[in-house]
């Protein structure tokens, strides 16, 4: 056995690197090329890859370390000295996988000032047409074009990037040759590319081709953006002139390419990346890629928002539970339901009738409003998807009702803005019947069942615009008062429309009261993925019999609805009945 380090090869002249993720940990057993941490450049990813095959005995680095080369990775317990032959022959690939990166922030720029290069032709002062072709990524071949990231007629930037390719260690951005507009782009997403090949022209307007010595074209490399800077500046007075000459097309043009170099940054990896870059690795990559998954869509759980292979497996396992989708099956869905037909939500449907209601009379067409056509979508895959059965009862209130008027009787005296609410007591009392039966407080995960040990209720909140759930945060943890001002605030917020998706989000079992307007019994839609809700009506004074006489008591009705797949009719029951009593007594709440 034999303690070997592990050191990062050669990654072309970049002073450093970040490491963005560790794929491995002490007392992993890896395999010769098998990726260790994946860096960072500004321009570039790479996965680092073992030269050597063995046990990790210790790691050296973590994230957010600035590695270079010759950095010690890990110490690694190699089984004998046999594996001596492949470190060389497996260096020398993460030396051209690294390798690759450099033409991309050092050897680009010089795309700009010399003639040598691959990529570039000789530009003059009059309009130029430039190949722009594929640099020198290393000995990769066939890689991958994943995204665009400009199209025909944009105006940019030496070094803007100009699309993404990627291999199986590394993805890299291809840059621009020069600055000026785009005039043809002949590769799409998913096109195999290599070295030299002419993937696009681009006019290049007004700048000065440097001299065609070899032997300069290294020394100006660092400083060819600021080549068009300087014709820009000595022509700048020549459009009052008025005249025609090539110069003073230069002024014109020079303007809007530092504009568009404003407008559309390069991508920057010490910052979270937008939806049009997917912040993730190559081989979490091509995960997605081979499950196809659109990783715009996937939210990274990693550093910064990184996507890992965690993340993809998690958003393919809600999409197969039906319990999210993508943006394409939602762009979809909309189409199937309207005029066909056909299969809607796994029920074969007649088409929807189409009737002119303008020959029986007269008619006013008004667009449904922005909640009505989000929650008209949501309410109509839950009562699709999910098996309701409601189970109805009324709970005496008539001490409780009469302790809440004294209450706030007593909040007016102290002048107190807080105004308790029958629902503030409904929402501790279903939190203690939440406890008391657990499966009402969980959510289906395909075959799983997710039991949440928290207590979040939402409650329905009608505003101008259509009903709204605001959810309460932690309600286990908070009295009576306390509910009843949180839920004003909510409220407020709602009628208001300046109610956030972090308002709405998280919560556990619904409650929907209609109290306040009237009504005896209905049936409230489950809010999936929760498995309940209860809805309230409007209480009303009722003859009850005691045993010995009737007595007027203040009935409240409760509706409870429930998804039969997790819930019995028995279970239900016995919840509205536990619930009942706490309302008549709430000194139950305390057993």
């Amino acid at each position: 056995m034999a303690l070997v380090e592990i050191k990062v090869p050669d990654i072309g002249d970049f002073d450093s690197v970040g490491v963005i993720e560790v794929l491995v940990k002490a007392g992993d057993t890896i395999k010769v090329e098998q990726s260790l941490v994946t860096v960072e450049s500004d321009k570039a990813s790479m996965e680092i890859p073992s030269s050597q095959a063995g046990v990790v005995k210790e790691l050296k680095v973590a994230l957010g370390d600035q590695i270079r080369e010759g950095s010690v990775l890990l110490l690694l317990e190699t089984a004998d000295s046999a594996t001596a032959p492949k470190e060389e022959a497996a260096s020398a690939q993460p030396a051209e996988v690294s390798t690759a990166k450099a033409p991309e922030t050092k050897a680009e720029p010089a795309v700009a000032t010399s003639v040598n290069d691959p990529v570039a032709t000789t530009v003059t002062a009059a309009d130029t047409t430039v190949d722009i072709r594929i640099p020198n990524i290393g000995d990769f071949q066939d890689v991958a074009v994943i995204e665009l990231l400009a199209k025909v007629g944009d105006t940019v930037a030496v070094e803007q990037s100009l699309f993404t390719v990627e291999s199986d260690k590394a993805s890299m951005e291809i840059p621009s040759p020069a600055a000026g507009t785009i005039v043809a782009l002949t590769v799409q997403l998913g096109d195999k590319v290599n070295v030299g090949d002419v993937v696009g022209q681009m006019a290049v307007q007004g700048a000065a081709a440097p001299s065609p010595s070899p032997s300069p074209a290294p020394a100006p490399a660092p400083a060819p953006a600021p080549a068009p800077a300087p014709a820009a500046q000595n022509t700048a007075p020549a459009p009052a002139a008025a005249a025609p000459a090539a110069p003073v097309a230069v002024a014109p043009v020079a303007a809007p390419v530092a504009v568009a170099a404003a407008a559309v940054p390069a991508h920057n990896p010490s910052v979270t990346p937008s939806a049009q870059l997917p912040h993730a690795s190559p081989s979490v990559r091509k995960f997605a890629r081979e499950l196809g998954v659109p990783l715009a869509e996937v939210k990274g759980s990693g550093q910064k928002g990184r996507i890992t292979q965690e993340d993809v497996m998690a958003f393919t396992k809600s999409v197969m539970a039906g319990a999210m989708q993508t943006a394409a099956q939602a762009a979809a869905a909309p189409k199937a339901a309207p005029g066909a037909g056909g299969n809607v939500g796994g029920l074969e449907v007649l088409a929807w009738p189409k009737v002119d209601f303008a020959k029986f009379g007269a008619v006013e067409r008004k667009e449904l409003s922005r909640i009505k056509k989000i929650s008209g979508a949501n309410l109509h895959r839950n009562w699709v998807m999910i098996p309701h059965v409601t189970n109805n009862d009324l709970a005496d209130i008539t001490e409780l009702e009469a302790f809440r008027v004294q209450t706030n009787a007593e909040n007016a005296k102290a002048k107190s803005d807080v105004k308790v609410t029958m629902l503030a007591f409904v929402i501790k009392a279903v939190v203690a019947a939440l406890k008391k039966f657990p499966e009402f407080n969980a959510s289906l995960d395909g075959d799983t069942l997710v039991y949440k040990q928290y207590y979040h209720i939402g409650f329905a909140a009608d505003t101008p615009n259509g009903l709204v759930v605001p959810v309460l945060k932690n309600a286990d943890q908070k009295g009576i008062l306390q509910i009843s001002q949180e839920m004003g605030e909510l409220a407020k917020k709602a009628r208001d429309g300046k109610l956030g998706a972090a308002d709405m989000q998280g919560g556990c079992f619904s409650i929907s009261s209609l109290g306040g307007i009237g009504g005896t019994h209905f049936t409230p839609i489950i809010n999936a993925p929760e498995v309940a809700i209860l809805g309230l009506s409007k209480s009303a004074m009722q003859p009850v019999w005691d045993g010995k006489g009737f007595q007027p008591r203040l009935m409240l009705p409760l509706s409870l609805s429930y998804d039969h797949r997790v819930i019995d009719g028995a279970a239900a029951a016995r919840f509205n009945a536990y619930l009942g009593a706490v309302l008549a007594d709430y000194r139950r709440i305390l057993l």
